[in-house]
Formats: structure tokens, sequence, C-alpha cells
């Protein structure tokens, strides 16, 4: 299976954990052994060793530590980036560690599976540093359908594309778009300006109901523990990392596209009328569409 960036219900269960583990701690040390990592250097890191954490936020796929004097810790996980919650002081992994953070209660490491490190951290200060790493996507559990249809139609793509772009759309990436397509009864390469006005009410209320619900489930599953294996590939997803399997509404099989490294999963009965999208000008529409690697999006929108 591609590998999986945590999205807005990963990122979200991140948030609340490390805000029950954290807030109001002192952060010891900050260990840093990965040259590519760190992406800034003034302020340089050594700035927030000593400080409490004040608090934690989401900026996209955007992990944020908010520190006292107005110091930001801004983390993007990218594919393989996770956080592991240690005893104190814990080694890094010569393997995929990138970096370590000390606190009296226990250390936050920071690994990367595989050869390509595209995980970053930047140090800034105030917040209009700290805007300038919010790529603008609108936030959908808040929006009104207005807005949202005024986003979607911004730009004329795939609604797959338009949703995972996080200049459009706000922490949503490949799997919760699957689910969010699938829950809309909506083929992934359909025009946007090719949707119709209940579509995209339909779409609305589906990317809300599919990102909220998966959330409340990853918090039930969770409970009060430290989320160390954070996957995008569920048993309970309809479609996501199913290929091949029923579908649960219809039972037909899950039917899948791959581009490059993109994979789009979908039911054939439930989403584009019966038919397999595999002919001729899939590969032309998916090369004029789709970046060729899943995280071009992200560093497209990226100010780094």
């Amino acid at each position: 299976m591609i590998p999986a960036m945590p999205e807005y219900p990963d990122i979200t269960i991140y948030v609340e954990r490390l805000r029950a583990e954290l807030l109001g701690s002192r952060l010891e040390a900050a260990r840093v052994v990965s040259p590519f990592l760190l992406r800034t250097v003034a302020p340089p890191l050594s700035a927030v060793e000593g400080l409490k954490i004040s608090g934690f936020r989401r900026i996209g796929k955007r992990i944020v530590w908010e520190f006292d004097g107005g110091f930001f810790l801004v983390f993007h996980l990218m594919i393989a980036g996770r956080f592991r919650w240690k005893p104190r002081g814990a080694p890094i992994s010569r393997k995929i560690g990138l970096a370590a953070f000390d606190f009296s209660g226990g250390s936050i490491l920071l690994t990367e599976a595989g050869s390509r490190k595209r995980a970053s951290l930047h140090v800034v200060q105030g917040e209009d540093g700290l805007a300038a790493h919010d790529p603008g996507g609108l936030e959908v559990i808040d929006s009104s359908l207005e807005s949202f249809r005024d986003r979607l139609l911004l730009e004329n793509h795939t609604v797959k594309r338009s949703l995972t772009d996080p200049r459009l759309f706000s922490g949503i990436g490949n799997a919760y778009s699957d689910e969010i397509l699938h829950a809309a009864c909506l083929s992934p390469l359909k025009w946007t300006s090719r949707l119709t006005d209940e579509e995209i009410e339909a779409l609305h209320g589906a990317t809300i109901k599919t990102l909220l619900q998966w959330t409340d489930r990853l918090r039930t599953e969770l409970g009060d523990r430290f989320p160390d294996k954070v996957t995008a590939f569920h048993e309970a997803m309809a479609v996501h990392g199913r290929f091949d399997k029923p579908c649960p509404v219809c039972g037909a099989p899950v039917q899948r596209i791959v581009y490059a490294s993109n994979e789009a999963n979908y039911c054939a009965r439930c989403q584009t009328g019966g038919k397999v999208l595999a002919d001729r000008s899939l590969s032309r529409l998916l090369k004029g569409d789709w970046p060729r690697r899943i995280e071009d999006l992200e560093e497209k929108g990226s100010s780094s």
C-alpha cells in the first residue's frame, strides 16, 4: 500500500493528546539528529529550550507547538513522519529517528520511515511568522455551503484533486477524500465545473460527516493513549485501501486507480454509474490534473 500522510482526524488526535500530555510543560532539550529536518536558522531551535508550552494547534496538515514568548514550532509530518511518546531521555533511533524533545514527564520522538526525508520543522516567532505557514485551505468543518461551493469552484480540477489541494481545503488528503467521495456518491474524476448544486451540497455534507465521524472513531479507539501507530488504512473504511473487497453499501468490488505515487479507491456501482475508470483518456486526464507524487500538493502549498 502507498504510505499515507496524516490528515484531519489524525492531526486532530495528535493535537489533543499532545495537549493532554504536555500543556504547561517546560521543554528541557531539543535533540535533532537529521540534517534534513530543521528548515530555519532564525530564531534558533535553542530559543524555545527552557520555555513552557502554552498550546497546540493545527494548520492544515501541520502541527503547531506554541511556547511562551510568542515562539512556535511548526511540524509537517508529510508522508511518513510520526510522533512517539517515550520515557524521558529515550534514545533516538539511528534508522528512522529525526529528533527528540525532552520534558520532565517524558520525551516526544519524531521519526520518519523510509529513505526520503520530507518531514520538516520550522521555528518561528509571532503570529505573522506563523501565518506564513498556512497554505490557506478552507476549514470545511466550520464552513457554510456557500463558502464551500465558492472554494470548490475557484479552480476547475477533478473533485479528488480539489479536495486534496491544501490551498483549497484544509486537512484532507488521499485517504479521507476516498471516503468522502464514496459517501457523496461521486466519481473521483468528475470535474468540479460539472458538479450540480445537489452534488455540491452532498459533497459538503459528506466531507463534514466523514471527518467528524472518523475523528470521533479514532478518539474512542485510542482512549487516553498516545497515538504511536498512525495509519490511514482501517478495516472500517468503505473504500480506501480496500481494492477488490466488497463495497459495504452495494457489495460490488472496490476499484482502484493508480497513477505514479497516487491512488484513488472507489466503488463503480455507487460512484460512477457502474463504469470502471480505465480507458485511454484516463492517463491523459491524470497527467494533466494529478501531481506525480502524493506529496507534491503539500509542497506546492508550503511556504518552505
